[in-house]
């Protein structure tokens, strides 16, 4: 199957969900303050500027350079990132919902302090059963992303051949594209998650190396934001344990 010629992920803006969720964890209080179910969560205002400035830097690149399609979590924060990003740029989008972001079933909304309390043997079964593969009930685990990614990925190649194609995702995809499209193991990328936080509206890219794969061109690149008032979040869990 022929690879694509450029391949980019970017995680969305700044949500709210973002900042209460920090602002719980800073509490220390077991419940994240929110009434939106997860898919409904919207940008804050930093994350619309952050999103305009992901727009500034893909005006910026030559048309030869551009992304010449589009795939969209349909998350309302990823899908309004996506909509200011794009705005004037005549790249055509669409909405994937493989490309949404990790369930967490019992744990949603819970903080680590939370998760500890309502749920202790959880922690205990995370600990064992490590990240990749943990499993919370009524959930996901990253295992289940990176299948939903996998097939993603063998469409986008099918279907853009040879092309340069732009994702809009969350923190999750990011990080598990990169165990798809460079080959890491579970060990490689779980020292990529321990000590990088996905940054919104950062970009990761690949580009055809010639040869028939992609190779990693940029990995949580903030240049093109002007500012960011707050430090990146984490975003498909609150890690009961380290990583």
């Amino acid at each position: 199957m022929a690879e694509l010629d450029h391949l980019w992920v970017v995680r969305h803006g700044e949500s709210v969900g973002n900042v209460a969720a920090a602002h719980a964890e800073d509490s220390g209080v077991e419940r994240i303050d929110l009434t939106e179910r997860d898919a409904d969560v919207p940008l804050s205002p930093l994350g619309r500027e952050q999103a305009e400035a992901t727009g500034r830097w893909l005006a910026g690149l030559s048309p030869a350079d551009r992304p010449e399609a589009a795939v969209v979590s349909p998350y309302r924060r990823t899908a309004e990132t996506a909509e200011l990003a794009l705005r004037g740029s005549g790249i055509p989008a669409s909405h994937d919902e493989r490309l949404r972001d990790r369930e967490l079933g019992i744990l949603d909304l819970l903080t680590s302090h939370g998760t500890r309390v309502r749920y202790p043997e959880e922690v205990t079964r995370r600990r064992h059963l490590g990240k990749f593969y943990y499993r919370p009930p009524g959930g996901e685990s990253w295992a289940d992303v990176t299948l939903r990614l996998r097939s993603l990925l063998g469409d986008l190649r099918r279907d853009h051949a040879g092309r340069r194609v732009i994702l809009f995702g969350h923190e999750a995809v990011v990080l598990l594209l990169r165990y798809l499209v460079e080959g890491l193991s579970e060990p490689d990328l779980m020292d990529v998650a321990r000590s990088t936080t996905v940054a919104n509206c950062s970009v990761t890219g690949w580009a055809d190396d010639g040869r028939g794969a992609l190779r990693l061109i940029s990995f949580n690149d903030v240049t093109h934001l002007e500012r960011q008032s707050t430090p990146p979040t984490r975003e498909d869990e609150v890690d009961a344990e380290p990583v």
